[in-house]
């Protein structure tokens, strides 16, 4: 008791030194992460504590409290105020509120799911199964959302449905367990809070993109499914018996705020959820430390308590070292292509056809040429972007415009050439985006084209005497090849935090998905598009992450005794290397082969993982471990993992965490034959009585060797451990346009289980 009061005293005398800054300087969202232990005993709740220390004049400051993945609050503060409240002895950390963004049905067949056997009918299509979605939230009145002939909600759910505009408790049902809007952030940072006019501060889905990745993840079967003619046939989710759990905390026009995401971390673990499936991401673009990012936070404190956390690998590919949400306890997911597509050629009138995409759904042009021209002379870079107000209406009349991809919307660039007097439009990707296509519904006659699809078109309208073209739009087509291919956009590798850890984990369906959406928006989301649909087709790592989160989801319903360690590995040691032409995953930016910094350790395929024989576990212990080997002091851990922790006086090394994957670092400066010794273990779950052989892809340069080759499983014995030695000559390592050299390790046990693990070997300057 007396060093409570002593505590308590030392924190009164420290607020009334501190000086009040508060009527100096705007106030701002921080987040303060509490040595929840330091409570002194008078206060009898957390709440209690934080609220007496951090209130002023004008009221209580505390937005959100945080009690079940971190200890902490987040509060309206100065930044003078919040760097005082720094050096409070019970205080571990402080970081400013950032704002994130999204990163924006025959898939479920493209994974290897068939209705009568294999994984969906092994897990009952993911029944029981809860899935929390952090996203914009949910149009309940979708046939994605039916709950006919479920069974009643799982007894161990907690959760809520929090009413607010246009969204009640009839809302929820048996497939929505639970629904809950997270606005205090945003509120706090926009002045007047909210736009009410064009959102609801409920858990309903202003913005489409939540009810989207909720029913790509767990939507039940709906029959005649389409947008606008477009991918006609039967939607369903991938696990279509899982539960949704809807958590909004991303807001249109405004983003996602850490401070939202956390409180809604917090909210769903506490609830129940099993899985968690958040698309979103950036930020800054620069990697923050793991114990200075809350998703990385929130993610842990959900993976240290069992639920399995996917997230997207973000869309600033193809630029290497782009991918996000780098933490090891996050299943890190790019996107890649499906044997769909929505062809709209542009045919040149010298006779050339040019592939392009497009989900155009009014009046064709019929073959109908039209003069074609490209507004982007020298220093008319707005005008080549077709930005608003750029084009000179007496060029483009009557005529289909060419415009350069990039800085405002690919929709909103036809609504400018329309306003023109343009006919159609030519959206040419710029060097950056390579050859990969995105469809979308435009409003006017448009496709998407290649970077050297548009240099010819360019070259055509700026050399023919009388350029004219016209698009051919072909509506759906089916059994595309080759496919899948890594998607332009997707996210890339090596990680830009601790190159030790492969990046993204693996690719999933993320291009020109068909699911549920809003009618809030019409399909392009932006606010001229009056058409309304019960399905869009969106392309993005969004798309894919909850591709993920559902095979997560069927996972955990066949193997309920999995971790989210042991759920990944499955998916990562299963992945497929290979198309649908038997031949190796295509980089869609340069039409050359991908390596494991584009796709990690292949593309899912949930008809091997249902079944992997081995796994690579991984503990809270292991993390932690891992978190002292990359250098973080006890302090900065303890905010990650809500307790303290010691690490052991011998620096472990990042690279011995038990990842599916496996990645070697040599210093540049050295010079000659180098080697490392790397440690792997790994979990039978499959026949008790199992032996493996080893076999080994050792890149060019590269020497590997695995001791022992041969591991043997009995009733008795379940793990085994194994060494994987690689040394390299640097004067014969070959390293590719990456940087980097590529092989696998991979265990095998003359049947059906071959289990997998990519192998990166690459030189780089320590720090």
């Amino acid at each position: 008791m007396a060093s409570s009061i002593f505590l308590l005293l030392l924190l009164f005398l420290f607020f009334l030194c501190s000086p009040i800054t508060s009527f100096k300087t705007e106030k701002k969202t921080f987040i303060f992460r509490v040595d929840s232990g330091l409570k002194p005993s008078v206060f009898s709740t957390h709440y209690h504590w934080y609220s007496s220390e951090f209130t002023d004049t004008e009221g209580p400051r505390i937005l959100h409290l945080y009690d079940t993945v971190f200890h902490g609050f987040s509060a309206s503060v100065t930044p003078e105020d919040a760097e005082n409240l720094r050096n409070h002895p019970a205080v571990l950390a402080v970081f400013e509120d950032r704002r994130r963004q999204l990163h924006t049905t025959r898939s479920p067949q493209f994974l290897g799911l068939r209705n009568q056997k294999g994984l969906w009918s092994n897990s009952d299509y993911g029944s029981d199964v809860i899935i929390g979605v952090l996203d914009t939230g949910i149009w309940p009145e979708r046939r994605s959302f039916s709950d006919l002939n479920l069974g009643p909600v799982p007894k161990r759910w907690r959760g809520v449905c929090q009413t607010g505009v246009r969204f009640d408790a009839r809302n929820c049902n048996r497939k929505i367990v639970g629904a809950r809007f997270f606005a205090k952030g945003q509120q706090a940072a926009m002045f007047g809070g909210i736009n009410k006019t064009v959102e609801f501060l409920s858990p309903r889905d202003a913005d489409g993109h939540g009810s989207h990745t909720a029913s790509t993840a767990a939507g039940r079967q709906a029959f005649r499914a389409n947008m606008a003619g477009y991918a006609s046939g039967v939607a369903k989710g991938v696990a279509p018996k899982a539960r949704i759990a809807a958590y909004k905390v991303c807001w249109k026009d405004s983003g996602c705020l850490d401070s939202d995401i956390l409180a809604a971390f917090d909210a769903a673990v506490s609830d129940g959820v099993d899985i968690i499936s958040i698309s979103i991401g950036g930020g800054d673009g620069i990697p923050s430390p793991y114990y200075l990012d809350p998703i990385a936070i929130g993610s842990y404190g959900a993976a240290s308590m069992g639920v399995f956390v996917s997230s997207s690998a973000g869309n600033d590919g193809p630029n290497g070292m782009s991918v996000t949400n780098l933490a090891p306890w996050i299943t890190t997911v790019g996107a890649g292509t499906i044997d769909r597509d929505f062809p709209a050629d542009v045919v040149l009138g010298d006779g050339h056809h040019l592939r392009g995409v497009s989900l155009y759904s009014g009046a064709p042009l019929n073959g109908q040429m039209f003069p074609v021209v490209y507004p982007g002379k020298k220093g008319m870079l707005a005008a080549s972007l077709c930005m608003e107000n750029s084009l000179d209406a007496k060029l483009v009349r009557g005529k289909i415009v060419i415009c350069d991809r990039g800085s405002n919307p690919r929709v909103a660039k036809g609504l400018v050439v329309k306003k023109a007097g343009g006919v159609g439009m030519i959206l040419a990707n710029a060097v950056s985006n390579g050859e990969g296509l995105v469809g979308d519904a435009h409003l006017i006659p448009a496709s998407n084209v290649g970077s050297s699809a548009g240099d010819r078109i360019k070259a055509y309208a700026s050399t023919h005497p009388n350029p004219i073209a016209t698009i051919d739009f072909k509506g759906t087509v089916i059994g595309v090849k080759p496919a899948p291919v890594v998607a332009s956009f997707s996210g890339r590798g090596p990680n830009g935090l601790n190159p030790e850890i492969l990046k993204p984990d693996l690719i999933a369906p993320g291009v020109n998905i068909l699911a549920a959406w809003t009618d809030a928006v019409g399909p392009t989301g932006i606010e001229s598009d009056r058409r309304k649909t019960e399905f869009n087709i969106l392309s993005g790592t969004s798309m894919a992450c909850p591709h993920v989160s559902g095979a997560a989801a069927l996972l955990k319903s066949a193997h309920p005794d999995w971790s989210p360690a042991a759920i990944r590995s499955a998916m990562m040691t299963t992945a497929s290397l290979v198309d649908n032409s038997n031949r190796s995953l295509i980089d869609e930016s340069t039409g050359k082969h991908s390596t494991p910094y584009d796709f990690g350790s292949g593309h899912l395929n949930l008809g091997r993982a249902i079944d992997p024989g081995l796994v690579y576990d991984i503990t809270n212990d292991d993390y932690i471990t891992f978190l002292c080997s990359i250098g973080y002091e006890m302090k900065s851990i303890q905010v990650i993992t809500r307790t303290p922790v010691r690490c052991p006086r011998r620096k472990p090394s990042p690279a011995n965490l038990n990842y599916p994957s496996i990645t070697a670092l040599f210093p540049t400066s050295n010079r000659g034959f180098l080697s490392k010794t790397l440690f792997r273990t790994v979990t039978n779950v499959g026949q008790s009585e199992a032996v493996y052989r080893a076999k080994v892809e050792s890149p060019r340069g590269v020497t590997v060797i695995v001791k022992p080759s041969r591991l043997v499983f009995t009733s008795t014995i379940k793990k085994r451990s194994y060494a994987v030695t690689v040394t390299v000559d640097t004067k014969s390592l070959v390293l590719g346009e990456s940087g980097a050299a590529f092989g696998s390790v991979t265990w095998f046990d003359g049947g059906r289980h071959v289990v997998r693990s990519s192998v990166v070997v690459t030189q780089i300057d320590p720090l």
